[in-house]
């Protein structure tokens, strides 16, 4: 029992040294593990500060960087879709087909006649299609706004919304968008708008042809009204939803732009790359040259467009020496109904907003 005892005795120090030796082992194990895992994270901050400085210097010795950033012509949303078949996209009343602006340039344009016409253009060519334009009681030119295409689904629910109301719709993809040929710039979505017009025009044997913009197509609608106005052609009205006054200031406001925006230099780095791509769809200049009725649609809570920016272009317009005697209205939109950047086309309101500001009778079905 003794020689027991004092093994037992014996064993108990080198129990207590082992489980000491164990606990320094597992704290050296812990303290390792936070110095890799600081080290990772310096690392990764280090990466992200190189990049953060990195992009603003690309974006300046690359200005065509920038521009591409501006269109967003290359996403396709959605995808793998066929822009040759609007019947896919719910649209059973509109015949695709494509126009040459210029010579080897060919855009795709999307015809929606009314949908109380909707059985008769059934199974019908682009004859067909055409023709209908000469009885036609209105028509609207829609010019989208960046990213996507002619087949983008708010833009297709916004066809048929207009559809419902009597309109025809013509909508189009600007040359580099789409399945259209070409890359984009300012100057030629504006002349691709101004082709679409006046082929439309020609078609619509006197009938009203208004000119409807979403985003960056507001810049282009502008653009193509005020030009129509410095010929003394005008349409019968121009409809901006979710505009902006410019695109540096639209820039300067964009979600995208917020990590940059107070960065010192971020007007050189940034701004001054888009207008080195000759892109500034100044709406806020354009409408002191523009001479007929003018509706500004926007939203509250568009986080895309900043609403204040739409609130500004109105008082710009308001202003105008042009515009004096033409009806300029803005409609907002409460930020509670979530219409956000592009779902105005939701609103109940929306063909009674449309008839009071058109002055004429629209279906409210």
């Amino acid at each position: 029992m003794r020689k027991r005892n004092a093994s037992l005795t014996e064993e108990e120090p080198r129990g207590e040294a082992a489980a000491a030796a164990g606990e320094k082992r597992s704290a050296m194990g812990k303290t390792f593990r936070r110095r890799s895992v600081w080290w990772r994270l310096r690392r990764l901050f280090l990466a992200l500060m190189l990049l953060y400085v990195f992009i603003p210097v690309i974006v300046k010795l690359c200005p065509s960087i920038q521009a591409k950033l501006v269109f967003l012509n290359f996403v396709r949303v959605p995808y793998f879709i066929d822009l040759k078949r609007p019947l896919d996209q719910g649209l059973n009343h509109t015949h695709n087909f494509y126009l040459e602006p210029e010579p080897g340039v060919r855009v795709g344009v999307w015809h929606t006649v009314p949908a109380h016409m909707w059985r008769d253009a059934q199974n019908k060519d682009g004859h067909w299609f055409e023709s209908s334009l000469g009885s036609a009681q209105s028509a609207i030119l829609y010019l989208h706004g960046n990213a996507g295409t002619r087949g983008g689904d708010h833009r297709v629910q916004l066809y048929k919304v207009l559809s419902a109301l009597g309109f025809h719709v013509i909508a189009f993809d600007y040359r580099g968008w789409g399945d259209s040929d070409g890359s984009p710039s300012e100057l030629s979505m504006t002349s691709d708008a101004l082709f679409i017009y006046h082929w439309l025009k020609v078609r619509l044997n006197k009938a009203p042809l208004y000119v409807w913009g979403h985003s960056l197509g507001t810049g282009v609608a502008t653009n193509v009204v005020r030009r129509l106005c410095d010929r003394d052609s005008p349409p019968d009205a121009l409809i901006l939803e979710s505009p902006f006054t410019n695109i540096r200031e639209e820039a300067k406001s964009h979600p995208f732009s917020m990590v940059y925006r107070f960065l010192p230099g971020f007007d050189w780095f940034f701004l001054d790359t888009i207008s080195a791509n000759d892109i500034y769809f100044a709406s806020d200049d354009n409408v002191n040259h523009i001479s007929c009725p003018v509706l500004i649609l926007h939203a509250e809570d568009d986080a895309v467009v900043p609403f204040h920016l739409g609130k500004k272009l109105y008082h710009a317009a308001s202003r105008s020496q042009s515009l004096s005697g033409h009806k300029v209205q803005f409609v907002p939109f409460d930020s509670s109904l979530s219409y956000k950047h592009k779902f105005i086309y939701r609103s109940p309101e929306l063909a009674h907003i449309l008839s009071n500001f058109l002055e004429t009778s629209l279906p409210t079905h």
